[in-house]
This record gives structure tokens, sequence and C-alpha cells, in this order.
């Protein structure tokens, strides 16, 4: 069956299906199938569709800013699974091809605070998982010190999602091609709050250009995208509910690894975790 065939009895059945509904034809963006769909999206999940106008364009342009613009327009996926197979196929940039493993994250649904650092290192390019080498032993020993873990309370996540090639800082398009992953992932999510770790997460989801040193400290806010915005009209997306746009609190710290360099921060890291603390307490979550 080619793939215009498989595109018109798609049509079709969906046709019909309105027909059978109330009588009204529905507009539909155009969706691939698994054995013939762009190598980008070849392990998307089916009931991801693509928007036929933005996805025209980034065959036209194949840019990673063009590819997140797809991914962005979209709609939301579904669930987590959904968002980590949508990742492990992502080639949007260039650390797709350099890469061992995806990283898309760890944790709890629902959690009370989302942790949020830069990228992954060797260690968790090796095994998939977002911080487990040194600097992720003493975030775990972190959050513990105020009654958090990626097990019960928190999920861990990065700005990109492939490890950069020496642990250098990610690249601005390579961020641009990773954001609406971590977008939607705070949106499915919904935490409480948010503790950005180091200059690089901080920075870029709070849209700006100062220092970790005059971030940290005090909270900010990150405004999640409404979960019906730019969804699709896709009767297979259920289980995402309407909400409006939400404000989260951010609180921004010391990357770990900067605290294993220089131990003269560790200081200034534990008053923000009792600020933290004192955040979720102040939330009736203590």
């Amino acid at each position: 069956m080619t793939p215009e065939e498989k595109s018109s009895l798609a049509r079709f059945l969906d046709l019909a299906g309105d027909y059978l509904m109330d009588g009204h034809a529905k507009n539909r963006p155009n969706c691939f199938f698994e054995d013939d769909a762009p190598e980008e999206f070849s392990s998307l999940p089916l009931a991801y569709q693509v928007d036929e106008e933005e996805f025209s364009e980034y065959t036209q342009n194949p840019t990673p800013q063009r590819l997140a613009s797809v991914l962005s327009s979209t709609g939301s996926f579904q669930n987590m699974a959904d968002i980590a197979a949508a990742i492990c196929a992502c080639k949007a940039c260039p650390l797709g091809a350099t890469r061992t493993l995806a990283v898309p994250g760890e944790g709890v649904e629902r959690p009370l605070v989302m942790v949020i650092g830069e990228g992954p290192g060797a260690n968790e390019d090796a095994s998939g998982r977002p911080f487990v080498g040194r600097a992720g032993q003493l975030l775990d020993k972190m959050l513990a010190s105020i009654g958090l873990s990626r097990e019960k309370n928190c999920y861990i996540a990065n700005m990109v999602k492939c490890r950069p090639p020496g642990n250098r800082d990610p690249e601005p398009e390579e961020i641009t091609a990773c954001s609406p992953f971590l977008e939607q992932q705070i949106t499915l999510l919904s935490p409480r709050l948010i503790l950005c770790v180091g200059r690089v997460a901080a920075q870029n989801l709070l849209k700006t250009n100062n220092g970790i040193n005059s971030l940290r400290g005090t909270f900010a806010e990150f405004r999640a995208n409404s979960a019906t915005e730019n969804k699709p009209d896709n009767p297979a997306i259920t289980n995402i509910e309407a909400t409006e746009q939400t404000a989260i609190p951010v609180l921004c710290t010391f990357h770990p690894s900067a605290l294993l360099m220089d131990e003269s921060l560790k200081r200034p890291a534990w008053e923000d975790l009792k600020l933290l603390r004192a955040k979720i307490e102040s939330l009736g979550e203590g």
C-alpha cells in the first residue's frame, strides 16, 4: 500500500467518523505512518501528528530550528513515554550523531520539584539516565537533605537531552532543538516548583543573561504553556487536562559539579536548599 493510498484511506475513515459523530468534517493535519515516515520522525508515536505546512518548510530547509518549530507547533504528547520515544529518535542537531544514548529524564510524574540541569555527561551518555556520575550523586544527597528524591517526589531532566562532546556548554541551536521537549515535559509533569542547577539551565529557562550569582537566592517564575495551546485535533490524545498558563516558582543554584570543584560554594548552595525547603513548607507540602 503506497503512502498516498494510506493517506486517502485515513482521510476517508476520518470523514466517515465525522459524519457518524455530528455530520461535520473536521480539519486535521497530515500524519505519517511508521514505515514511510521521514527518518527524524520514524520512532514518534503514531498518535503524534505533524502539521503539513510546518513539515513542508522543514523539508525545504532542514535546520534544528525548523524541526523544533514542527515539534512545538503540533501540540502535546500523550504522556512522558511518548516524549522519551521522540527524544530517542531525534536527530535535530549534531548531538544526535555523537551521543551514545539520549537522556530524556527520570523521576515521578506530577513531581513536587522538577530539577533541570544543562546536559548529560559521560556517565549519563553511557547509561541513558540523568545525573548518575559524581555530580549526580552529590545532587541526590543535596535533595535528600531537604526530603526530596527522584524516587519519591522529584523529576530530573536537562536542557539538552544528548551529551555535548567534552562536556562543553550546549550551543544555542542545540538548546533550541531540545526546548520543545523540555517545555512539554514541564507541561505534562506540572511540578509545583522548579530547581535550576547551574548557569546554563538558569539563563535559558528564564531567558536572561544574568549570571548564576545574581539569579540564585531568590525565586523567579516560569510560565508553562497551556496544555490546550497548539493542541492537534487528535482524538487519540485525551489524557492531557486543559489548564490555564501556570506560573511555576523557580529557584536557581549552583550546579553540583561546581560544588565539587569549589567547596566555598557549598555554603551558599545550602542556603538555597533551605530556601527551597521553606517554599515547600509554605505550599503545605512539608
